[in-house]
């Protein structure tokens, strides 16, 4: 910002293992933000490394980290991020269809995890004709259609009502037990109390990186 330089991240090293559910935390300001930017492939650091799957994409060119994106990172964003004139089906189908697979196969699969996340009857609704937990639920089918390496999740319930957020949440859980990797960024404790584990952050600093004791687990 002009001559001023902010250190958005200072020393931050940790490692998540395959299979994780992991919950960010910190507040407004904290880095939090930063950090899923590094994570998600969206932008590099100034200094360090980011191992991801085995692969250092710190140095990677942006067409690089584009193909990285659509190939090992499922992104679930807050504001879930649906194309409005498309159907469910549509927009789960919108990363194979960069990904050049066929249509018949885009379908198939795309049909597949509609159907796990319980949407197997909206597949022709566009997304002003459901609910938001049920948007979300589409933005999660459409994270998993590539099966990455890596499933980040940004603030995911922060749109939906909280009865909606617990069964985001199972699902998550769910996905979990089926041994897909879960990196979750939220400022609410309820929401990361579902996470195995918790990474507290400020300032741009990691404050504490602990195994959730009050981990919910659902019913």
């Amino acid at each position: 910002m002009g001559d001023t330089q902010t250190t958005a991240l200072d020393d931050v090293s940790f490692s998540i293992n395959k299979g994780e559910y992991v919950a960010i935390m910190g507040p407004s300001g904290s880095g939090k933000s930063t950090l899923m930017h590094m994570l998600g492939a969206l932008d590099t650091p100034s200094s360090g490394t980011y191992i991801l799957d085995g692969e250092d994409v710190s140095k990677l060119s942006d067409d690089q980290l584009a193909e990285i994106r659509n190939k090992k990172i499922g992104f679930i964003f807050q504001a879930f991020n649906l194309l409005p004139r498309r159907s469910t089906l549509q927009n789960v189908m919108l990363p194979m269809t960069y990904a050049g697979l066929p249509k018949d196969e885009r379908k198939r699969i795309a049909t597949q995890y509609l159907e796990m996340v319980g949407l197997g009857h909206r597949l022709t609704h566009t997304s002003n004709q459901i609910s938001g937990g049920q948007q979300q639920r589409v933005a999660i089918a459409r994270a998993l259609v590539m099966n990455p390496a890596i499933l980040l999740a940004d603030e995911p319930t922060g749109n939906i009502a909280s009865a909606q957020a617990e069964e985001i949440m199972a699902i998550f859980q769910d996905l979990n037990k089926q041994g897909h990797t879960v990196v979750m960024i939220t400022h609410e404790p309820d929401i990361a109390n579902h996470a195995k584990r918790i990474i507290h952050i400020r300032d741009g600093k990691i404050l504490t990186d602990e195994v959730n004791k009050k981990q919910k687990i659902k019913s």
